[in-house]
């Protein structure tokens, strides 16, 4: 997939003013501070199309960019909907707005019918994290298709982000029968870029 454009939309304080569900969707969520603004920025290989900040939980609203891609050079033009959603975990915000921020993302997975499929951003420097674990138990719990898109790999040797996915993988396996897509990533290195991109133009071509 070639990304010819890709554009911010609108930020939405609740599912209701999201764009109308009429092109493809994917999501992208993770702990605060996980790197996401930078993947996605790397995915669309535009620097500033999402804020980064070292400030976790800088990201507060559903905000929805519209890429327009091409699968081959001579394909016609695509467009779909790349979402940059809050982090969860670590921001330093009330109990009352985290909750807050809880249901707008739970409103959202739920009844978001064009979602095609959910990127779950992991940091790869570390050993599993209850918190990420029982985030994607949940998924599991509300039938939300997801993949798991570890981040950072360039942060850590190569030895050690290796050792961390394969226990992340051995812990989801306590509760799964089966894993998801995996993406090991670098948005420094553009690490998995290709990868990525790869596996949402099948999903698309799948829904379609």
């Amino acid at each position: 997939m070639n990304i010819v454009k890709a554009t911010y939309l609108i930020s939405s304080p609740s599912l209701d003013g999201c764009p109308k569900p009429d092109r493809p969707e994917f999501a992208f969520i993770g702990r605060s501070n996980v790197g996401k603004s930078s993947l996605i920025n790397m995915i669309t290989g535009m620097k500033h199309l999402a804020k980064t900040s070292a400030t976790p939980g800088k990201t507060q609203l559903i905000n929805h960019f519209l890429v327009e891609s091409r699968d081959s050079d001579h394909a016609a033009l695509e467009k779909w909907y790349l979402v940059d959603l809050p982090g969860y975990g670590f921001a330093k915000v009330s109990a009352t707005q985290r909750k807050k921020w809880e249901k707008m993302i739970e409103q959202y997975l739920r009844g978001r019918t064009n979602l095609l499929n959910t990127y779950v951003l992991i940091d790869a420097r570390h050993s599993p994290q209850r918190i990420d674990l029982d985030f994607i138990n949940r998924l599991g719990e509300w039938g939300i298709p997801f993949s798991i898109v570890f981040t950072k790999s360039d942060k850590e040797t190569q030895k050690v982000v290796s050792a961390n996915v394969q226990q992340f993988q051995q812990a989801l396996l306590k509760q799964w029968e089966e894993l998801p897509a995996v993406f090991v990533t670098s948005a420094e290195k553009r690490k998995g870029r290709t990868a990525l991109l790869k596996a949402i133009a099948e999903i698309k071509l799948t829904a379609s």
